[in-house]
């Protein structure tokens, strides 16, 4: 284990306090503003319910874990169902805080109860098609986005989204150091810049924005009637077995990078009540779920900067640029191609971490358990296969494709012992 140039609970100075914030808040930028762009939320609300839910995630965890919260990719497809494709966002925020509301209840679980019932309801034979199932469902919607414009085949607006995928390819596997974890937010800097070269870019949204405004709130019984539906419900609750399971792999990926055991303190269950309140509050304000983020546990392994101060300044800054208005209406600018290409990559590379799952815990296909429960979730959720009992009540897509993966690993026979996480991280 490399010695850290600041650990968990040193306070850096202030010139580096801003520019390692700003490092953070810049690794989680590209995918924290695109989940909203995808789903028609406001990347200015994504940004400051980011920043709220970090710093929310931080006093529970008692200052221990450098988490940074961002905008979950895995409620995309469930946000749109609920939406009805854009029609209704006030749905996708009552789906969203039931799914708060359910990460407590399984905290409280985790709390009484200890955590190992969780590890064994998902293993990686269930978790690993279901992430799978993410990508690959999105990836259509990806490929759409970079080659059309309203529903037509346009070669210039897909040369945009193929110059932000490789420019995104080129910093993910040639570049070192602190440009390789921000490979999302440079691609689309790129993008933009070959987009405005080729004319594609309307700044009418630039020059009539306020430098400062305030984000586009969504409150319930204010902005839309908080009714709760069955719909809702089954489109986006179920998604909390795949979340939950990112949410303990971060933990103790993260653990491994600081070398702390984040799921004994401060526990699990505080952690994931922490990413449920955050979720809830996000939800409440008109933001997308949240999940802790890949890319900023990518940048404390590059830096060695384990500073909680530090991700709770990337947290503040966050909030603050939320009320930036040229900013965000800069932001809206960007050419849907050029977010379809870098979504081509995103979704591929959601796809392949499920894969990976598998590769890593040596799932092996050639048992006809195993070949079962990663075919019939695969199809489930790409195929959009859906479990209808009325007009108003279904059960559809990734939620049963990973309902139906936890209950063919609960009954089929031949279920392996999962290894004791204690054994793991101990």
């Amino acid at each position: 284990m490399n010695k850290p140039v600041l650990d968990i609970n040193d306070f850096p100075s202030k010139t580096q306090l801003i520019t390692l914030s700003f490092q953070h808040m810049f690794a989680m930028f590209g995918s924290t503003i695109l989940v909203p762009q995808l789903v028609g939320l406001s990347p200015a609300i994504a940004l400051l319910t980011s920043g709220i839910a970090t710093i929310i995630f931080l006093f529970i965890t008692q200052f221990k874990v450098p988490a940074y919260l961002g905008s979950s990719f895995a409620f995309i497809t469930p946000i749109l169902i609920a939406t009805n494709f854009g029609e209704n966002p006030g749905n996708a925020m009552i789906g969203a805080m039931a799914v708060g509301v359910t990460y407590s209840l399984v905290a409280l679980v985790i709390w009484k109860a200890g955590y190992k019932w969780l590890m064994r309801l998902l293993p990686p034979i269930v978790v690993g098609p279901v992430i799978m199932v993410i990508g690959l469902g999105l990836s259509g919607t990806a490929v759409n986005m970079a080659m059309n414009v309203n529903d037509k085949y346009s070669f210039i607006h897909f040369t945009a989204a193929l110059v932000t995928l490789f420019a995104a390819i080129i910093f993910t596997v040639y570049f070192k150091n602190i440009l390789s974890a921000m490979p999302i937010l440079l691609g689309l800097i790129i993008g933009y810049i070959y987009s405005a070269i080729i004319g594609i870019i309307d700044y009418t949204p630039v020059k009539e924005a306020k430098w400062f405004a305030m984000p586009d709130f969504l409150f319930p019984g204010v902005h839309y009637e908080f009714n709760i539906t069955s719909t809702v419900l089954l489109a986006m609750v179920p998604i909390v077995l795949v979340t939950i399971s990112e949410h303990i792999g971060h933990q103790l990926v993260l653990g491994k990078v600081v070398n702390r055991n984040y799921i004994k303190d401060p526990g699990l269950h505080r952690s994931i009540f922490a990413d449920g309140l955050g979720t809830f509050i996000s939800a409440f304000l008109g933001g997308p779920p949240k999940t802790t983020y890949g890319e900023n546990i990518g940048v404390l392994a590059i830096t060695r900067v384990y500073s909680v101060y530090v991700i709770f300044g990337a947290a503040v800054l966050a909030i603050l640029f939320a009320f930036f208005g040229k900013a965000m209406a800069l932001i809206q600018t960007i050419p849907t191609a050029v977010l379809g290409g870098i979504s081509i990559l995103l979704f591929g590379i959601i796809a392949s971490s499920g894969l990976r799952m598998l590769v890593e815990n040596n799932i092996d296909f050639g048992k006809n358990r195993n070949l079962v429960i990663s075919s019939v979730i695969l199809v489930i959720g790409i195929g959009g296969a859906a479990l209808r009992f009325s007009e108003t009540f279904a059960i559809e897509g990734m939620a049963l494709a990973a309902i139906v993966g936890v209950i063919l690993n609960l009954i089929l026979p031949g279920r392996e012992i999962v290894q004791d996480e204690d054994d793991k991280i101990s």
